[in-house]
């Protein structure tokens, strides 16, 4: 009898162990598409970001390092090479006339910043808290307090320039003629008002932004906070020191973030309502650097103060982060 003989069946453990690995290669090359699909898609906006913003600020950073003025300016990037000595002029050169001129817009803007963040985060909180409330007709308040937001900045210097006005602005018509707070009529246009008169219109018309940011806060805060703090016997001044203005810190770090830069870089309602040439009392870095670069023709120096307005920008981010990094973070 013939003996059978049993073949042992297949192995099929490799074939098993090759089933991940293959697996695995149309995942990985998925994957890869994806990331490759949303490269191109921020494509654009990259490119957009280094035409627009990177390549001018690199080109200013550079024309700050020539003497780059009147005569010069033709030959544009071959223009003498200077190194520091933009810088020096206006930093540290006291026999320099643009040395004086530039701490004096340093210091007027800082100024300027100061007030204008105060005004406006300090009067968009009040408005949200006024607004934070339900009565009739509150829906139509809060549309009309949009509008100076909404209104051209052109359009609110070319206002407030004629309010300002010492004969026939509506400022001093109620303040001298109605009221008669003032005895006599201050001149807002010129001397040591001028600060204010760029100062108010600034104000004015920033606040409602910050009014919504609030306001939003406002209403995202839990009823039950003020509620149980309230049975506790926490008056309204102490509810909203520790609870309402705790729970603001966020909005209140981007509203002073963003605040400061464009406080900072104001130029269209100091230039509308006072020129070019504001005078000592109100001329600001943006004012100082048109100035120089476009009436006088030092376009070294306007870009050697641009570049050093950048660098104080950074370094107001930097400080800034620091100061409100826990405020930021995920709870």
């Amino acid at each position: 009898m013939a003996q059978t003989t049993l073949k042992p069946p297949p192995e099929v453990g490799p074939a098993r162990e090759e089933l991940p690995a293959r697996a695995g290669r149309p995942r990985r090359s998925a994957d890869r598409s994806r990331k490759r699909f949303a490269y191109w898609l921020i494509a654009p906006a990259v490119a957009f970001m280094v035409l627009v913003h990177l390549l001018p600020t690199a080109a200013g950073v550079v024309l700050s390092f020539k003497r780059l003025n009147t005569f010069t300016f033709s030959r544009l990037w071959d223009a003498p090479w200077t190194g520091l000595e933009n810088y020096r002029g206006i930093l540290f050169d006291s026999a320099n006339p643009l040395h004086s001129g530039f701490l004096g817009a340093v210091q007027n803007t800082a100024v300027y910043t100061f007030w204008t963040v105060a005004g406006t985060l300090g009067g968009g909180l009040l408005v949200a808290l006024l607004l934070n409330r339900e009565m009739r007709g509150m829906r139509l308040v809060r549309t009309l307090m949009l509008a100076p937001w909404i209104v051209p900045s052109f359009v609110v210097a070319v206002l407030w320039q004629f309010m300002w006005q010492s004969d026939v602005g509506i400022v001093n018509k109620v303040l001298v003629d109605y009221t008669h707070i003032l005895g006599e009529r201050p001149i807002w246009l010129l001397g040591d008002n001028t600060m204010w008169a760029i100062v108010i219109p600034s104000v004015w018309r920033g606040l409602p932004f910050a009014m919504i940011f609030f306001l939003a806060g406002l209403q995202a805060i839990p009823n039950e906070l003020h509620e149980a703090a309230a049975i506790d016997g926490a008056g309204p001044l102490r509810r909203f020191r520790h609870i309402t203005l705790p729970l603001l810190r966020p909005l209140i770090a981007v509203q002073l973030l963003f605040g400061v830069i464009y406080a900072a870089y104001q130029f269209s309602i100091p230039y509308i309502m006072l020129g070019s040439n504001p005078g000592p009392d109100a001329d600001l870095m943006m004012t100082l650097i048109y100035r120089q670069s476009f009436s006088n023709n030092l376009f070294g120096f306007g870009a050697a103060a641009s570049t050093l307005l950048m660098l104080a920008m950074g370094v107001w981010v930097l400080v800034w982060y620091r100061a409100f990094k826990r405020d930021l973070e995920p709870a």
